[in-house]
């Protein structure tokens, strides 16, 4: 299957919003009415300036299939080296269990490697087993126990 990756451009926020909101968990935090909530849009939009993040989209036939946002973040630890973070990984629900995912992933590392990281890490919830298993499968080890606040 021929994939294209490319950054992700405004018109392709009402896509990305549905294969943000196409599971249980997703589902119960998107907001997928039209018009297109207004937060959507700012948030692009602040994603695009910001020279260390990078919203990214893969198609298959000129057809959006998955996004993922990687986030460059610069550290002192580790001697001062610069991590990739993958978030919002999504691949639409009739192309999954292709390779497709893994393909993206290696997309990622690739990429992060392109802008000097050391460390690739991302975060999945620990109500997605499947993905859980996927990642491991990558090479991805579950070295740190995650935490969050909501505010």
């Amino acid at each position: 299957m021929k994939l294209d990756f490319r950054q992700a451009r405004e018109s392709d926020i009402p896509e990305l919003v549905n294969l943000l909101a196409d599971d249980d968990l997703g589902a119960a935090r998107e907001d997928v009415s039209l018009p297109l909530n207004q937060r959507y849009p700012d948030a692009f939009r602040s994603i695009q300036r910001d020279p260390n993040n990078e919203l990214t989209v893969v198609e298959s036939n000129a057809v959006l299939v998955g996004m993922l946002q990687l986030t460059f973040i610069p550290y002192l630890t580790h001697t001062g080296s610069w991590r990739c973070l993958i978030e919002g990984v999504r691949i639409a629900k009739d192309y999954r269990g292709q390779g497709l995912g893994s393909r993206f992933i290696d997309w990622a590392i690739a990429r992060a490697s392109e802008r000097n990281c050391g460390i690739v890490q991302l975060t999945s919830d620990k109500k997605r087993p499947d993905a859980l298993r996927f990642y491991a499968a990558l090479g991805f080890e579950a070295t740190h126990e995650g935490f969050k606040l909501k505010l």
